[in-house]
């Protein structure tokens, strides 16, 4: 994104809810989707392409692919910390920037969002300012023009083209218009988003290929290409099949007006997330699914945290809501457990 665009997506300075409503019930109306928008009619914005994101999106595919073909010179010890650097990021993507400071669907103490804000600088999305701004647009007014990486507009843009053009012009109108104080007043997002490359060579890179050089001799080429360059990327495509794959492929158990789909695929690799047509029902849920802990580690991960007194208030829906919900606007394919 240019400095202009991240200039006109800056939150414009407004009560937390202009009918004297409470913070809470502002962002319920946030959290939820617009009916009320309409796309602007006649032809298309020109799409810009941002020649330097290709070029780095390239030659990074490309990194990890040569990752791949050195994965067999990688000790075993290698491997399993690459193991953990992918769960640490995917879970500052997933318990982090998604489920609690886009969705606020659980609270959590300082150590704990210290160690989400360090995770996510790990996982190298954009800091957690700008990803929870997205993705408030993306619930706001998915599948239109106004959705960052809109899945009408097929695989390969909902995936990955949405970073290679310049936005949408109503991305950035509708972000500009959301409520993003509680972001703003949050201390940890702001000390990330304002060290926040540093934080990415530091956690990103630096860190995922010391550690197996310093404490156990992996050779930094090894360490360079396996834990940093190949585990990101995949970290990176596993939450991007959430946009694409999770929009496109699965059932609509719960609601079949929708297209995101219950993908399980998706649910693996992105540890969790996969459950996407029950989350964009219910997207205040921290579980982001009716089954708990079930083939989802973000969740055992939260429940881990709130048996520690690391987290609290997690919000849930009833399963008779749940029930009631996929009954009515459900494709008939909705099993219960």
């Amino acid at each position: 994104m240019t400095e202009a665009e991240e200039e006109k997506q800056k939150p414009q300075q407004q009560p937390a809810s202009s009918n004297g409503g409470s913070p809470m019930e502002a962002f319920c109306r946030e959290d939820a989707f617009d009916h009320t928008y309409v796309e602007k009619q006649g032809p298309k914005p020109p799409r810009i392409i941002v020649w330097k994101n290709v070029a780095l999106m390239t030659l990074l595919h490309i990194g990890a692919l040569y990752g791949m073909v050195i994965v067999p010179n990688a000790s075993l010890h290698t491997l399993l910390w690459s193991i953990l650097c992918f769960l640490i990021s995917a879970l500052g993507v997933t318990a982090g920037a998604h489920r609690l400071w886009s969705h606020r669907s659980y609270k959590a103490t300082l150590p704990l969002k210290t160690f989400l804000a360090v995770a996510n600088s790990m996982a190298f999305q954009n800091d957690i300012y700008e990803w929870a701004r997205d993705h408030r647009v993306h619930h706001k007014y998915s599948e239109t023009d106004a959705d960052p990486h809109n899945a009408v507009r097929g695989f390969f843009f909902s995936h990955i083209g949405w970073l290679l053009v310049r936005k949408h012009p109503d991305v950035i109108e509708k972000g500009c218009k959301l409520e993003l104080h509680d972001l703003l007043a949050d201390k940890v997002v702001m000390f990330q988003r304002k060290h926040y490359k540093l934080s990415v060579v530091l956690m990103c890179f630096l860190v995922p290929m010391f550690v197996p050089w310093y404490f156990w001799g992996e050779s930094l080429w090894v360490a360079y290409f396996v834990p940093a360059l190949l585990r990101y990327t995949l970290v990176l495509n596993a939450t991007w099949l959430v946009n694409s794959a999770a929009h496109m492929w699965g059932n609509r158990p719960y609601d079949q007006s929708i297209n995101p789909r219950e993908n399980k695929f998706v649910t693996f690799s992105a540890i969790g997330e996969g459950f996407h047509n029950y989350h964009h029902t219910f997207p205040y849920d921290y579980a982001t699914s009716e089954y708990g802990c079930k083939l989802n580690l973000t969740t055992c991960f939260i429940d881990l945290m709130c048996f520690l007194g690391l987290a609290k208030d997690c919000k849930r829906v009833s399963h008779e809501t749940v029930l009631a919900r996929a009954q009515r606007t459900g494709d008939a394919s909705y099993r219960s457990g």
